[in-house]
């Protein structure tokens, strides 16, 4: 096992099968608790399956028995703040957010903090019951970091969202299904196999269509509906030019 100050080279696990690229957090034997290492190894593997033509849907997940503990606090203490707050404007941290392929949150176990934040940042979420969700942060003296506050208020409303901040209390994976923060709960034996076969279902469905989708949800959540509604009609007229609502529409009828 590495010393604390030192990371094995596959903290993050990446691998392609079937059109679905797999990327995992992979220091089990700290939950996956990530340390500041860990983000370019983790970007850099989301940018890799954006840019792979052969991918179609990307999974994050964890391993061994969490997703993502939150951040590595045996490494605070030697952090150098300047250069922490360096890289943390250096380069977007929300890249899930900004590829063009649907992401799915595998929530395996534990999930806290930053951990959270990254789950919260994938499209759909998967979630084990007993998983533990936390937001953990005022219960360490932090704050919300990675845009999770907002992220918190757009999925369940700005009452859930102060709640499981200022309590910081923990919620298992299926009161995160009632709340709306996760959208499928699968048996543990069964998670990576429902993953999956969800996941290829997204894969059969038009790429551009899907990039598209997901852009509009992340605009509107901004805009009036007026606008919602003359956005999402230059979108509808520039699929029409393309001839991709005719193809479409040959594939459902069987044609």
């Amino acid at each position: 096992m590495p010393d604390d100050g030192e990371l094995p080279a596959e903290t993050i696990r990446y691998g392609v099968e079937d059109g679905i690229a797999t990327i995992t957090f992979n220091r089990p034997e700290r939950l996956n608790a990530f340390a500041d290492d860990m983000a370019s190894r983790y970007l850099g593997a989301l940018r890799r399956a954006d840019d792979d033509p052969t991918v179609r849907v990307i999974v994050i997940t964890g391993a061994g028995r969490g997703f993502c503990a939150g951040a590595d606090f045996t490494r605070l203490e030697t952090l150098d703040i300047d250069e922490v707050r360096r890289r943390a404007f250096a380069e977007p941290r929300d890249v899930a957010m900004r590829v063009n392929k649907p992401v799915i949150a595998a929530v395996n176990g534990a999930v806290a903090g930053i951990g959270l934040a990254h789950a919260l940042m994938a499209d759909v979420r998967f979630t084990v019951p007993d998983a533990k969700w936390t937001t953990a942060f005022a219960k360490i003296g932090l704050v919300a970091e990675l845009g999770t506050a907002w992220l918190l208020t757009q999925l369940v409303g700005t009452g859930r969202a102060l709640d499981l901040l200022l309590s910081a209390r923990t919620i298992t994976g299926t009161d995160a299904y009632g709340y709306g923060l996760a959208q499928f709960v699968s048996e543990p034996g069964s998670l990576a196999a429902d993953v999956r076969a969800y996941a290829r279902s997204l894969a059969a469905n038009d790429a551009h269509s899907l990039a598209e989708l997901r852009r509009q949800v992340r605009l509107d959540a901004g805009r009036s509906f007026e606008q919602a509604w003359h956005d999402g009609y230059d979108r509808v007229f520039a699929a029409l030019e393309r001839g991709r609502f005719r193809d479409a529409r040959t594939r459902v009828h069987g044609a």
